[in-house]
């Protein structure tokens, strides 16, 4: 299973993704919002990587964001109704999470039963909750002190689109 949109290719994950994968999920730009601290070791996103790589066998539903052929990020349905994603800094702010959920949701929608599919950002995290607005998320509820890192404890906002 692969989608393709006009500048980006949404496949599987491959081993070859570990070094593209690591330099995201190890920046702590990326990782202020995430719900785990930055990697401190490629052995660490290894893990996530092969965790991926044996969830997509079983459902293709979480995909790798390619840009020129090259791993900038993942969006997808990753764990019961709730979806999320993850971009490179570099990459932020051009419409890539757009353009890649723009494809993502109606495919989740043949692909799976959800009668609704979810999510939950940090409220601090403007671009996240104002892209899961743009895309017809509405806010359903909010919770204090769910995420502690490092010691240091975040809120989220929790967020539903219903099935068409």
């Amino acid at each position: 299973m692969m989608l393709r949109t006009d500048r980006l290719i949404l496949r599987a994950p491959l081993p070859r993704d570990l070094d593209a994968m690591f330099s995201v999920y190890s920046d702590p730009r990326a990782m202020r919002y995430w719900s785990t601290a930055p990697h401190d070791s490629p052995s660490i996103t290894r893990e996530l990587l092969d965790w991926r790589i044996a969830h997509w066998a079983v459902a293709p539903i979480n995909f790798q964001i390619t840009l020129n052929d090259r791993y900038i990020g993942n969006a997808g349905n990753f764990k019961d109704d709730e979806i999320g994603f993850m971009l490179h800094p570099d990459h932020w702010r051009q419409g890539i999470l757009t353009e890649a959920m723009g494809a993502i949701i109606p495919y989740l929608w043949e692909a799976t039963d959800h009668t609704q599919l979810t999510a939950d950002a940090d409220p601090n995290n403007a671009a996240s909750c104002g892209l899961l607005r743009s895309l017809g998320f509405q806010e359903t509820h909010r919770a204090e002190n769910t995420f502690c890192i490092n010691g240091v404890w975040s809120d989220s906002v929790y967020f539903a689109l219903p099935r068409p």
